[in-house]
């Protein structure tokens, strides 16, 4: 996790998460044609000649912005040069120096940080000499690159090296020390909001407006004594409503974030309860294995108004199944029960580590077996004789039966509910499999 920390600036749709993409070797960051795509902070590790660093790809640079998701965006492209250890300044050879340009050169020379003044979509030799204009701004020779090409860019990462050499940097981090959690729901329930408050600081963008974080993003945290790596995610929508590529990218994203992490928190809202989104996201965090947490947000809106407040839970009535799905009540915005969140996070990710040794296993199944026998099957007597914990994180029991292809999902249920009700595993998906003795 402790690695130098390399940032891309400049403007609005100049190619930042263009190069961001050819830097990092895959299709991480959410490129368009429209301007703005890129909002929050995106991390993402990347490697040169051995040298390993993390890359912030950040949304464009707009200074005295009118609009509110623009000047956010500002923000956090301000908190990124902060975090940096290496800045690269990117310019648009098409278009010139701007004025924004000229106050984003201004910034960076009173930073004081090592930085590269870069100029994209220097595709061919004529643009070349355009390039040698960008002297102007102050900052050195200017690296000329074509990011969608990929021309000029292992000169820019050589160079780049150069300056990661210099860094001195504390011990390294063990990442399985990191719980991953991963915050979901549909947009505008709140998910950056809640990350933001936990963190103490705005490091996403947050306004009223839903759709505000396209990509998943990556943060590090310690919280309670223990490491934490945050993945804000886009709201998730049915694929009938995506709209565009932008979104339809956003979910692949998600996706993705849920298919890494090991806790996935489900952010609902009090006003209407759960819908069937919902639970469809739900579904995709069992059905990935991974620990959960619904979070019903933004009750300060109807905890004064008892009929309101039993409305939305009496929608709670659609988890049935999921009753090990720890449910929480919160408000993000005022910090009511955010800690518990938490705690009920770290709780949840203990739990998918949880081992049940055989012997404890096998008492109690000797038990049920004294109690409870399968029903017969086509005159066949169906026996459980013995089982065995395979794995962890996530859980996973393989039971041995002299007919394991007979065993009914009422017996699987049946097994599954006496295993949480004796060892735990609360939030956590539980794996059985039944094979011949």
């Amino acid at each position: 996790m402790n690695k130098p920390v390399v940032a891309i600036v400049g403007r609005p749709n100049v190619g930042k998460s263009t190069l961001f993409n050819r830097i990092i070797g895959k299709r991480h960051a959410i490129v368009d044609d429209q301007p703005g795509v890129t909002r929050d902070r995106n991390y993402s590790e990347a490697e040169w000649t051995g040298h390993e660093f993390v890359v912030i790809d950040t949304g464009g640079f707009v200074p005295k912005a009118g609009d509110i998701i623009e000047e956010k965006v500002t923000e956090q492209a301000e908190n990124a040069l902060i975090e940096a250890d290496v800045i690269i300044f990117l310019t648009d050879v098409t278009t010139g120096i701007t004025d924004i340009d000229d106050e984003v050169a201004n910034q960076l020379r009173k930073s004081n940080k090592p930085c590269l003044l870069v100029v994209n979509k220097v595709d061919n030799d004529a643009r070349e000499i355009e390039a040698s204009e960008f002297l102007r701004l102050g900052l050195g020779e200017p690296v000329s690159i074509s990011a969608l090409i990929g021309r000029g860019i292992g000169d820019l990462l050589s160079l780049l090296v150069q300056h990661i050499e210099k860094i001195e940097l504390s011990p390294v981090d063990d990442e399985d020390e990191y719980i991953k959690l991963a915050v979901v729901g549909r947009p505008n329930v709140g998910k950056s909001t809640f990350i933001n408050t936990i963190l103490g600081e705005d490091r996403h963008v947050v306004t009223d407006q839903p759709g505000t974080t396209r990509d998943a993003i990556d943060t590090s945290a310690e919280i309670f004594d223990r490491k934490f790596i945050l993945v804000d995610t886009a709201g998730l929508r049915r694929k009938a409503r995506v709209k565009d590529s932008v979104e339809f990218y956003s979910n692949i994203r998600t996706q993705n974030a849920l298919k890494r992490c090991d806790v996935a928190c489900l952010f609902t809202e009090s006003e209407g309860g759960i819908t069937s989104q919902d639970l469809h996201i739900l579904k995709s965090i069992i059905e990935y294995k991974k620990g959960a947490v619904v979070v019903v947000n933004k009750w300060d809106l109807v905890k004064n108004d008892k009929e309101k407040s039993n409305e939305v839970m009496d929608t709670f009535i659609r988890l049935r199944g999921f009753e090990f799905v720890p449910l929480l009540r919160a408000s993000c915005k005022t910090g009511f029960k955010t800690k518990q969140i938490m705690k009920t996070v770290i709780q949840v990710a203990d739990e998918r580590k949880k081992r049940v040794d055989a012997p404890s296993l096998n008492k109690m199944l000797e038990e049920l077996n004294r109690y409870y026998q399968h029903p017969a099957v086509k005159g066949k007597r169906i026996r459980v004789l013995y089982g065995t914990q395979t794995e962890t994180d996530p859980p996973r029991f393989v039971f041995f039966s002299n007919h394991p292809q007979l065993i009914s999902d009422n017996y699987y249920r049946f097994l599954e509910n006496q295993i949480r009700s004796r060892f735990g595993f609360r939030g956590v998906p539980v794996s059985i499999i039944f094979r011949k003795k």
